[in-house]
Parts: C-alpha cells; sequence; structure tokens
C-alpha cells in the first residue's frame, strides 16, 4: 500500500509498504479522511517524537475510515467488516496510578498510534477496545477525523472550568485555537481571540468570537490586548506554545481569575512569574494535556451534534503524493488551518 513515511528531520517519502498481517484483537481500517495536525508538524521538524514516533515509521494520527479487516477476537468486541468508525491516537493501560484515578492522559504507559498518512492502518488490540468509536451513518468522515484534537480541547475546557457567562480569551487563532472558540461559545462564553493570519482570525469571527485582536507585527502582546479590550479575562486559554506568550497570559486574566498554558512549549524551555501577582491576585495556574477515553467521546458527540463541523476548520485538500511538499511548506510558514489529505487519487 502507499504510505508516507518519516525517516527524520523534514525528510518524508511516499512510498511503497508492506501491508502487515493483522495479529490477535486487531482491526486494519481503510482510512476514509486523514488531516494534518500541528503536532505532525512538529514531528516533521524535529524527526521524532521520542513518546509518539520513532523514524523510520509511517506517521500522520488524525483519521477516520472502514474496518477492511478483523484479527482473531475482534469479532467478539462487536466490530464487523464495514463498520464505519474513528480512532483516537492512543490508549491508556487502564492500570497504573494515573488511570485507576480518572487522569488516563496521564498513564504510565500510553499506547500511541500513527500511520494515518496511508491506505489502510493497523489498529492495536488495546486501542480497539478503548478508543475505537462507531460512527453514526450520517456522520462523515472529514467531520469525523477531527475527533482527536477536538478532544484535547474538550480536555481544556474541562480543565479550566470554563461556564457560561464567562468572558475568555484564546491566545492564538490556530486548528486549537478555534476549537476554543467554537466550545467556549457553545458553552455560553463570550470570547476574545487575539492572534495572526485573516483567514483564521476570519474562521474565528464565524466560529463565534466576539472580538478579535490581530498582533500581527505587534511585539507587546499585552499591550495590544489591552489596548483593544478594557475590561479583564475570567479564562486565558494560550494556544500558541511560546514562553512570552506563557508570560503574557498571566498578566492578562483578571484577579481570581484562571490561566490554561495549553500550547506546549519547546523542550527545555522555561519562564519567569511575578510570585506576587500569582498570590495576591489569587490566580489558577494549570496545564491541559492529551485526552481521555472519556473526552474523546464527548468530542465525537459534538462532531455528531453538528458544533463542530471540517467546513469550518480545513482550508485545503491534498494529494498523499504532494503530502512531502505540503510538509516543507507548512514549515517554511504556510497559514493553512486545516489539510485534508487524499490517500487515493
Amino acid at each position: 500500500m502507499k504510505a508516507a513515511v518519516l525517516y527524520g528531520k523534514e525528510t518524508v517519502r511516499v512510498e511503497t509498504v508492506a501491508v502487515p498481517a493483522l495479529k490477535s484483537g486487531e482491526v486494519r481500517v481503510h482510512i476514509e479522511a486523514a488531516r494534518t495536525c500541528g503536532t505532525d508538524l512538529k514531528v516533521f521538524k524535529r524527526g521524532y517524537h521520542a513518546k509518539m514516533i520513532v523514524p523510520p515509521a509511517v506517521f500522520g494520527h488524525e483519521f477516520a475510515g472502514v474496518i477492511s479487516e478483523l484479527g482473531v477476537g475482534s469479532p467478539e468486541l462487536g466490530w464487523g467488516v464495514g463498520d464505519r468508525v474513528v480512532v483516537a491516537n492512543s490508549a491508556p493501560c487502564g492500570e497504573c496510578f494515573s488511570c485507576r484515578h480518572q487522569q488516563e492522559n496521564l498513564c504510565d504507559d500510553l499506547l500511541f498510534l500513527n500511520g494515518a498518512y496511508a491506505e489502510a492502518i493497523v489498529i492495536p488490540a488495546r486501542l480497539v477496545q478503548k478508543n475505537m468509536l462507531r460512527l453514526r451513518p450520517q456522520t462523515a468522515f472529514r467531520d469525523a477525523a477531527l475527533a482527536e484534537p477536538l478532544a484535547c480541547v474538550v480536555q481544556g475546557i474541562e480543565d479550566t472550568k470554563l461556564r457560561a457567562g464567562q468572558r475568555g480569551l484564546v491566545i492564538g487563532a490556530g486548528p486549537i485555537g478555534l476549537m476554543f472558540v467554537a466550545l467556549a461559545k457553545n458553552l455560553g462564553c463570550e470570547v476574545t481571540v487575539a492572534g495572526r493570519g485573516e483567514k483564521r482570525l476570519a474562521a474565528a469571527r464565524r466560529l463565534g468570537a466576539s472580538h478579535v485582536v490581530d498582533v500581527t507585527g505587534k511585539t507587546d502582546l499585552v499591550h495590544a490586548v489591552q489596548a483593544a479590550i478594557k475590561a479583564p479575562f475570567d479564562a486565558i486559554i494560550e494556544a500558541v506554545g511560546k514562553p512570552e506568550v506563557w508570560e503574557a497570559a498571566v498578566k492578562l486574566v483578571r484577579k481570581g481569575g484562571a490561566v490554561n498554558f495549553f500550547g506546549g512549549c519547546p523542550a527545555g524551555t522555561s519562564i519567569t512569574l511575578d510570585t506576587t501577582l500569582i498570590h495576591y491576585s489569587n490566580l489558577t495556574l494549570l496545564a491541559s494535556f492529551h485526552h481521555t477515553p472519556r473526552t474523546i467521546r464527548r468530542a465525537l458527540e459534538f462532531i455528531e451534534a453538528g458544533v463542530i463541523r471540517a467546513a469550518d476548520f480545513v482550508d485545503g485538500e491534498c494529494l498523499l503524493a504532494d503530502l512531502p511538499e505540503l510538509f516543507k511548506n507548512m514549515a517554511a510558514g504556510n497559514r493553512a488551518v486545516k489539510t485534508l489529505i487524499r490517500v487515493r487519487e
């Protein structure tokens, strides 16, 4: 089958790879929709991800499709050839301390799945059991493929304890930031977005942002936001992943407010915080990582209810054969939101 194989830093080749035989409990899924992701871009730039993928390996992790083959034991779980499914990119062990305390996203033995940029993918038994979900007949594959990143956003919304009537600021207008806008708006929050890119900011408005602050060319994020929006924010979502933006976020939240450092910064970086501000303003500072089986299911509920649609986030398509060039363009600063990968011509 055809697949995009990561060989190292900024090196991806589309080639014919062997179709592995299925082990007990595994299933093979014929991919109908695959999607680019900021994490995959980081992997492309770095050439690996210590926890997720070690090259050479087929990569990509946002997808939905149809079961085309069952391994021994899989039918016993209620699955059949032809079932329409979406699959998360990981599954917890269910046995470690974190899993036993409802923090499966922090599992000590989190099993990751890669291989979405291909014609088909093998789903390990643990994922079949824990994080492969059946789609309704009317659910489009391109919509369902948003379930994994959306589950991370659901985790962030719940960790931050956002509630109706709050004033929220989302810093960053990439796919994750835009999903935060959509879910916060659906929750009943008044949402402001600070970000860059005309297309992305226009998408933020369509998704319900009451205010949009274009910070293109602005070196002082705090001043740019405060000059445009006078009232303080109850909660802030940092969806950029830069140390200087983490520091700015703390300066923009109201007394008693909460800041979620959602965007992961490069390894080895650090920030400086004003301890007096944090203490006397009684701030809540937290960070959300990944997702759980429950938030995966909650994400699919939002998708199947029409709250989140691919049309609002996908602004391009690309053939699998052209994927290496696409990632080079993304690494060079392509401002696309998300791109649908067509695994078959």
